[in-house]
């Protein structure tokens, strides 16, 4: 299955997907992905670790000094996913990071490679739609999804700018701030849903703040995904070689909030 038809197909079950995401090389990330695959989650973002991820809140900060305290580089990560790859060759993945490891080597190698190990999508956090160039036009030729982010201050005049280019789905940051730090209010989240729904046909997955499977059940009932990061990664700091058995289990409880969920609900 190619990578565009992976994302497409996440998306267009009868029910909400479910996104969760970890740093890989922190602990076993072999078992751990495995323990979200198992627990239900629809699409796998994988963090690539750096060492001023600004966008992050403590716990993926702490996950980024874990692994890159183990000697975790871009090449671990490309065969992780390669490996992941094999073992759930149906299951969409996308590296979620920052430019500097991405293009250090040149876009070009960058999009190469992620594409040689079958990942889907790229989330580059600190690369503005506005220099596209720096890294979309490679991922494209590639076959990868540039997997674009939406915030609250996105505004009508700069949306359309986000949009172009930007494939698989929209990531909406739910919070003007850093992940797993703070909510946004229901009511702020189904607004902004329904606006971006108006400008685009891209699915629309929310994340940043989202830990709970009452959060993630309500988010769903309006938005085409959920996004769940921090919650899952606090596990992995906490229980060490137990993580995938935690991580099966809170997986699993998001995933039947969020698959229950009727698509467009009010």
């Amino acid at each position: 299955m190619s990578a565009p038809s992976r994302l497409s197909n996440a998306f267009s079950k009868p029910h909400p997907a479910l996104v969760c995401f970890i740093t890989a090389g922190d602990g076993d990330t072999a078992a751990n992905l495995d323990a979200l695959v198992e627990g239900g989650a629809d699409v796998i973002e994988l963090g690539m670790p750096f060492t001023d991820p600004m966008a992050d809140g403590p716990a993926i900060q702490n996950a980024n000094l874990r692994s890159l305290g183990a000697g975790t580089t871009t090449a671990d990560v490309l065969r992780i996913a390669t490996e992941f790859r094999q073992r759930h060759p149906d299951v969409p993945l996308v590296l979620m990071g920052y430019a500097n490891p991405m293009i250090r080597r040149g876009p070009d190698w960058f999009a190469s490679a992620a594409k040689d190990a079958g990942v889907d999508g790229v989330i580059c956090v600190d690369i503005p739609p506005e220099e596209d160039d720096a890294l979309g036009p490679d991922l494209r030729a590639a076959g990868i999804a540039p997997i674009r982010l939406a915030t609250p201050t996105t505004d009508a005049k700069r949306l359309p700018q986000v949009l172009e280019g930007s494939d698989g789905f929209l990531y909406y940051v739910s919070v003007a701030g850093i992940t797993g730090k703070q909510q946004a209010a229901q009511t702020s989240i189904e607004d902004s849903v329904a606006r971006l729904k108006a400008a685009t046909d891209l699915p629309i997955a929310v994340g940043f703040g989202v830990r709970t499977p009452e959060q993630a059940g309500a988010i769903a009932k309006v938005a085409d995904g959920v996004v769940v990061g921090s919650a899952l990664v606090e596990l992995v700091g906490e229980h060490g070689s137990d993580a995938p058995e935690k991580l099966r289990e809170l997986t699993a409880s998001l995933a039947k909030a969020v698959h229950s969920a009727a698509k467009g609900a009010p």
